[in-house]
């Protein structure tokens, strides 16, 4: 058995096929920089914790700092994203084609209770990554262990 694909002049020569169009490119050929592109919703996090404080970072390529908000609240670090494009095609005064997506997500994370420094939180987005520090406060921090004397 051999798979062939019917031209587009086959039945009516001057509609294009939306199937021929489909796979050679023309319908898919716009950028798709989403989470959905991975199959995925939500984009990876990578938590690390060290004596000082807790690191967060969010693999989010294709967003600005603009797109992201993050609470601290009540000991629940909530990460949220919402980005809305629309491309149109044109073709003199027609619309051809128009196309938009929209796409969002929500990470939160719970904060061992009073663990954190809040006032100190800090986060800034490079290359794709969103990275969040939340500094341990003192009193949280590991304390080296002490010799008791037996008196």
């Amino acid at each position: 058995m051999t798979l062939a694909r019917r031209r587009s002049n086959d039945w009516f020569p001057s509609f294009p096929s939306l199937i021929d169009r489909f796979f050679d490119g023309g319908l898919m050929d716009w950028d798709n920089s989403n989470f959905a592109g991975n199959d995925s919703t939500l984009p990876a996090v990578n938590v690390k914790e060290n004596e000082n404080r807790f690191q967060i970072e969010v693999a989010a390529p294709g967003l600005k700092k603009e797109d992201f908000k993050i609470n601290f609240d009540n000991g629940r670090l909530t990460i949220s994203s919402e980005k809305k494009t629309e491309r149109e095609e044109k073709d003199g005064d027609r619309t051809t084609r128009r196309e938009f997506s929209y796409q969002s997500f929500q990470r939160s994370f719970s904060i061992p209770e009073n663990t954190i420094d809040a006032d100190k939180i800090m986060a800034n987005y490079q290359d794709g990554i969103l990275h969040i520090t939340l500094p341990k406060r003192e009193e949280a921090k590991p304390k080296p262990a002490r010799e008791i004397k037996i008196s």
